[in-house]
């Protein structure tokens, strides 16, 4: 569609939604009906679900995309607007979800303002790899942005997860949600630490103990089992006492179930109105008490795991000057060094909930486990750094006195990288060829025929090139008579890959050499 004169999208199975529209409407007047007449019941939360399946149903149905000369307009059911393609930047694709082995990938359309603002459209919509309807009209947006605006950029942005671009607010929430969990739990610790002591100290009633104090002490009391029930693992199992004295039944684990006989005799320990524990000739349960060490663990927990989000936040917050469909550093870096920070902290809270070690080897091993941490997210911070890319044409090197095998891989398929079958460039005692393997030697290898080449830019990854190549490399562009190929790497190798290219004899594009 690239002189198309106008861009109409609509949803697809219109009579599909629209009789969905009218189930929702249905469930909407049985609902009222069942409330005004007979009281909310059964029926009202099915209704409730109709009529949200139908609200949904008449926002798709409703839904429409129309661009022509004049500009580009949308409506919903709630939002109508329009803007002139000369206010649009780009018209981009926003990636939401790809599974590459079963061919599914969420793509819609979303165009950039030249204030800033962002709007992602209702249709197109595609839910698969392949999907020559909505390339149509995505191809049919784009020329006539060309046609009648001015692009910033002359590729097709592709905004995903791992670029830029990505809004990252949600992250920001996912953080303060962890956080407050973390909140929650340490805010039981003090709870739980005055409950273990309160039980440690607890001592058997006697005689003398006043009515109103026999809730702290202990009572025990003899009981007979008169049967047990072991469920499944994920369910609570019972221990069921004669004449349902004292209790009627007892909440166990299944392998305590099992343990325990019907006509066992055994003696009930109860201490605030609970039966803590159940003592037997054969075995003994015991109740968990939650203590302060655990719900000190679980704060510590969330309060890593929120690092995460944290740390991804950060690393957008560092690559805000990038294009916003160029690919962020992973921070998996960072996940490391949480990883390793819990090793020591977890242990640490778990020992001292309530209040900061003080002898010297849990000191020492804080001060270590610290130390530690400080230099794994400085290895980090370094590591997720955002290297600017060098087209590697600048200056001449000389080629290695032995050969070497780097790891880079040709995107496309060409008849020196057939199915992308390459994994390493070999430079060195012969012509620069692609293998298989790392070496050593070159079999299998097949020369790179550098004399059609012709090294046009050095760029970072897009959200475009997808995941064909690890986030931290680079991308050289070459035309190959004609044709374009990308060339992966390391940054570093990258570089001395694209200097040997030129050495034996591929071209650069002077129109993208650095000054």
């Amino acid at each position: 569609m690239p002189h198309a004169l106008e861009v109409t999208c609509r949803p697809l199975w219109k009579r599909t939604l629209w009789f969905f529209v009218g189930l929702g409407a249905v469930g909407t007047v049985l609902a009222a009906v069942r409330t005004a007449y007979w009281g909310p019941g059964p029926e009202l939360g099915i209704g409730l679900l109709l009529a949200a399946v139908g609200i949904v149903s008449l926002h798709r149905v409703t839904a429409e995309v129309k661009a022509d000369a004049r500009g580009l307009r949308y409506r919903t059911l709630l939002h109508r607007r329009s803007v002139p393609w000369h206010d649009i930047a780009d018209v981009r694709v926003h990636l939401k979800y790809t599974n590459t082995s079963r061919g599914e990938e969420a793509r819609r359309v979303s165009v950039l303002l030249r204030d800033g603002h962002r709007w992602v459209l209702p249709l197109p919509r595609s839910w698969s790899l392949h999907d020559p309807a909505f390339d149509a009209k995505l191809d049919g947006l784009r020329a006539l942005h060309r046609r009648h605006g001015a692009p910033e950029s002359a590729h097709l942005p592709v905004i995903s997860s791992r670029t830029a671009g990505r809004a990252w607010a949600g992250l920001l929430g996912l953080c303060a949600l962890l956080l407050a969990c973390a909140g929650v739990a340490a805010s039981f610790v003090p709870d739980a630490a005055s409950n273990e002591r309160e039980w440690e100290s607890a001592t058997p009633c006697t005689a003398a103990t006043p009515a109103t104090e026999r809730r702290e002490c202990l009572t025990t009391l003899p009981a007979v089992i008169v049967r047990t029930e072991a469920n499944r693992p994920k369910q609570s199992s019972w221990l069921y006492f004669a004449d349902d004295r004292p209790v009627r039944r007892v909440a166990v684990s299944r392998q305590d179930a099992q343990a325990f006989r019907s006509g066992d005799g055994v003696e009930l320990t109860v201490w605030r109105g609970k039966v803590r524990e159940v003592a037997g000739k054969r075995h003994v349960w015991r109740e968990h008490m939650p203590i302060a060490g655990e719900a000190a663990v679980v704060a510590a927990a969330f309060a890593l795991a929120a690092g995460y989000p944290a740390a991804q936040s950060l690393l957008r917050l560092r690559g805000r000057r990038l294009a916003d469909d160029e690919v962020l550093p992973s921070a998996l870096p960072f996940g490391g060094a949480l990883v390793a920070t819990a090793l020591w902290l977890l242990p640490l809270c778990y020992l001292h909930p309530t209040a900061p070690p003080t002898d010297p080897g849990t000191v020492a091993w804080a001060a270590a486990g610290v130390s530690a941490t400080v230099a794994l997210f400085a290895l980090a911070w370094r590591a997720t750094g955002v290297r600017k890319p060098e087209n590697g044409v600048a200056e001449e090197v000389g080629r290695p006195g032995r050969e070497v095998h780097l790891a880079a891989r040709f995107l496309e398929h060409t008849d020196y990288n057939p199915h992308g079958f390459g994994t390493h460039i070999v430079l060195g005692d012969g012509p620069p060829a692609v293998t298989p393997h790392p070496g050593p030697g070159r079999f299998a290898a097949r020369r790179i025929p550098v004399e059609r080449l012709t090294v046009k830019d050095v760029r970072r990854i897009r959200g475009s090139d997808g995941d064909t190549a690890p986030r931290s490399w680079h991308i050289a562009e070459l035309d190959d008579a004609g044709e374009p190929v990308r060339l992966a790497a390391a940054p570093a190798d990258l570089t001395r890959i694209v200097h040997e290219l030129r050495a034996a004899g591929a071209p650069v594009d002077a129109s993208n050499r650095e000054a």
